[in-house]
């Protein structure tokens, strides 16, 4: 009975390997015995499964609906779709668990399960847990049951309740990247008003058309087109399980996460003024900044999505997000990221306020800044490396925040460099009020790398130099 899973797999947000190579059925009928035994020892007895699109999600599915059976749960498999709709489903059915079989946006070749245990993300240390009792073998048993559950139609009604306005109608064009979202996206924007662009709503796991990560901008490519040519207001886009969003504006612009957050925070703020708001230590100084002289009450936190439904548990926060486009509204709804709820108030606002999203995005305060930029730097050298800056840093006395990394204040703007949770990588990102700041503060982050005998990426060197 016992098993070991390739470690590789065990992340600290999720468990996610190759197909074939690190990832096998029966690593799936594993987990469902070790999650199913945590359940059960936490005093749950029902769970709820659901899969995305991907080509090996019924495989890993049944093989992972087997063995949460054999530890005597009740099992409810609520089918195809994105992973939102999994956790609605936990709610509706009043469940105590769920888990989604699902690569999020990964290549067609990857796959992984997303849990959550009485309504809370389940990760870290309780992830490595599961490969404790899996190699123990420590198993609980029993005589559960299997039902089919369809939550689909409940959940269209619940993310349409979202759309309250009675202002005028939009153009909208929508991608699921022949995700999970598919159908889901179809039906729901079946049902709200104006006119609707459908791309890519066919489910195929081999992704076809695009790869489905609305945070690389070439993947917004076909969006971006799309709106420009049918005229559209407002251009949405999802990743693989539709926890992400992506948004272009009617001239096909990008806006990132912060921007979405502060867009949707204002309005939140207008009806629940000093409410708490929360966003990633990767988000732009304008998103606190303008979210403060809202009336709001922003809090900087750490990266990840499970780390910031945690951190938005305890404040009580209506609103936190990240820059990879993970949205949590807690105003009328549940908390959980939610790529369609997302989209569905967005369009609401636009519809309300009569503002267009091109308007909102001149009316910011200009900045340059790099993207993110992400690169190898071996395991057991990426969190010393943050510790030797953060150390150098306290020594001269320079404005630090450390709850995640390194991020560094100066006259100029920010730049940040922290470690991956999930990668051999390291993450940097700067921002400034003009061009020749931004050199400055490349100059300094370039500094410490080299300091701590890394080589310095040449993303960031083009970004220093861009001609």
């Amino acid at each position: 009975m016992s098993h070991r899973f390739d470690p590789s797999i065990l992340r600290e947000y999720d468990v996610r390997g190759i197909v074939g190579q690190t990832l096998a059925e029966a690593d799936a009928l594993a987990l469902g015995r070790a999650f199913g035994t945590v359940v059960r020892r936490a005093g749950g007895r029902r769970i709820c499964v659901g899969r995305d699109g991907r080509l090996s999600s019924p495989q890993l599915e049944a093989a992972l609906v087997e063995g949460l059976a054999s530890t005597g749960l009740t099992v409810w498999r609520t089918g195809l779709g994105p992973t939102p709709m999994l956790y609605f489903a936990t709610y509706e059915l009043e469940a105590d668990a769920g888990i989604m079989v699902t690569g999020s946006h990964n290549p067609p070749d990857h796959n992984g399960f997303k849990m959550t245990l009485h309504k809370a993300s389940f990760f870290g240390a309780d992830i490595q847990r599961l490969g404790e009792i899996a190699a123990a073998g420590d198993f609980e048993t029993g005589a559960g049951t299997v039902e089919e559950r369809t939550v689909e139609e409940a959940y269209v009604t619940r993310l349409c309740r979202g759309y309250r306005s009675d202002g005028r109608p939009l153009r909208v064009a929508w991608d699921a990247g022949n995700g999970a979202a598919g159908a889901v996206m179809a039906a729901l924007s079946a049902r709200l008003p104006g006119e609707h662009v459908l791309l890519n709503e066919v489910v195929d796991g081999t992704f076809p058309n695009h790869h489905p990560d609305p945070t690389v901008a070439e993947n917004l490519a076909q969006l971006q087109a799309c709106v420009r040519e049918r005229g559209c207001d407002v251009g949405i886009a999802f990743d693989g399980d539709a926890d992400r969003i992506g948004v272009v504006d009617e001239h096909g612009r990008i806006l990132w996460g912060d921007q979405l957050m502060l867009l949707l925070g204002r309005d939140i703020l207008s009806r629940h003024p000093g409410a708490i708001m929360i966003a990633d230590v990767k988000a732009s100084q304008i998103l606190f900044d303008e979210l403060a002289r809202a009336g709001g009450r922003p809090v900087m936190w750490k990266t990840g999505h499970s780390l910031i439904k945690a951190k938005m548990a305890e404040t009580g926060a209506l609103l936190a997000g990240e820059m990879s486009g993970h949205i949590f509204i807690a105003e009328d709804y549940y908390g959980f990221d939610d790529g369609l709820y997302a989209a569905v108030r967005v369009i609401d606002l636009l519809s309300r306020s009569g503002q267009s999203l091109a308007a909102f995005r001149d009316s910011l305060p200009p900045v340059v800044n790099t993207p993110e930029i992400r690169f190898p730097v071996p395991e057991s050298r990426k969190w010393a490396v943050v510790e030797e800056v953060r150390t150098r840093l306290a020594e001269r006395k320079a404005d630090v925040i450390a709850i995640d990394g390194v991020r560094v204040r100066t006259e100029d703007g920010w730049w940040l460099l922290r470690a991956s949770n999930t990668q051999a990588v390291l993450v940097a990102r700067c921002e400034a009020r003009d061009r020749d700041g931004l050199h400055r503060l490349i100059e300094s982050l370039t500094e410490q790398l080299r300091l701590s005998r890394v080589e310095v990426p040449a993303d960031l060197i083009a970004a220093a130099d861009p001609a």
